[in-house]
């Protein structure tokens, strides 16, 4: 019903407006803003995935609740006076994780109290995603000093990396209560940015710059990545969806050669993240 109504609108305002020679009416921008809100609802629950859900979650990263921290990519923090960095591309690996003399590698986390039982279910359900497959074993914290620090602050985020001392991902409950969206901000902390900012994805998608709403073209950078030797996963878990930051709806990102392959999802890490988490780490034959 409430699709029917909304769509009903923008028909209503579609015929109003085109008798009108009219370039930037608050009457189209309203027919864009309807556009774009219910793109979610016309592609249907099962074409949603993790990165969709994070950014429709963050839609208010820009309030007071975020001040002191700046994010790009929709999800990826960072504090004014720390540079953002890429765990892929740092110099000397030195924003990975340390591995232990066992040859895995320990994060330490906590998660809050403010969880409930439910809540607390899916954040492990991320991990084990990742830990199961991996030499990456999160462990709850003892006493060391650089951990997660896993809270229902304001959205989905996550730093780059291993920062110093208390590293806080915000997994706001219910909208990031995923365990594929929780797998994808501890993928970020681990050092991973997004799949198609990799240096060679211009082969593999086009970006369609137009249909990109205005102020969000900067989320689409490439960088010049590590990608260790691994072909482009369209079913990452760390790749944005078809409609990412779009203006009305229409797509930001196309795949070549076959513009219908899906791609980004939301259960979980691929087969390709997992390898990739394994090549960063060298986790050779510990898994």
């Amino acid at each position: 019903m409430k699709l029917m109504i909304s769509l009903g609108i923008i028909l209503g305002m579609m015929t109003y407006t085109s008798a009108l020679p009219i370039q930037n009416s608050s009457v189209i921008q309203e027919m864009k803003r309807l556009k774009r809100g219910n793109s979610e609802v016309l592609r249907g629950p099962e074409e949603i995935n993790a990165m969709d859900r994070i950014l429709r979650t963050n839609g208010r990263l820009g309030s007071s609740r975020a001040r002191g921290l700046s994010f790009r990519e929709g999800d990826i923090a960072s504090s004014y006076h720390i540079q953002s960095r890429s765990a892929i591309t740092c110099p000397g690996n030195s924003c990975l994780w340390p591995k232990s003399v066992d040859g895995s590698v320990y994060v330490p986390y906590i998660i809050s109290p403010q969880y409930d039982d439910m809540d607390r279910i899916t954040i492990e359900m991320g991990m084990l995603d990742i830990l199961l497959e991996t030499c990456v074993k999160f462990v709850p914290r003892s006493h060391e000093t650089n951990f997660l620090d896993i809270q229902p602050r304001f959205g989905c985020w996550s730093f780059l990396g291993m920062t110093e001392g208390p590293q806080p991902i915000s997994l706001q409950s219910p909208g990031c209560m995923w365990s594929g969206i929780v797998s994808h901000e501890l993928m970020h902390a681990l050092g991973f940015v997004h799949e198609q900012s990799r240096s060679d994805r211009d082969r593999h998608v086009s970006i369609i710059w137009e249909n990109i709403r205005k102020g969000q073209k900067h989320n689409f950078k490439k960088y010049q990545t590590n990608n260790l030797n691994t072909v482009y996963d369209y079913g990452s878990i760390m790749h944005y969806g078809r409609y990412a930051f779009s203006e009305d709806g229409s797509p930001t990102i196309i795949p070549k050669p076959d513009p219908n392959t899906p791609i980004g999802q939301r259960d979980g890490p691929s087969v390709l993240d997992i390898q990739k988490i394994n090549l960063l780490y060298e986790c050779g034959g510990l898994v």
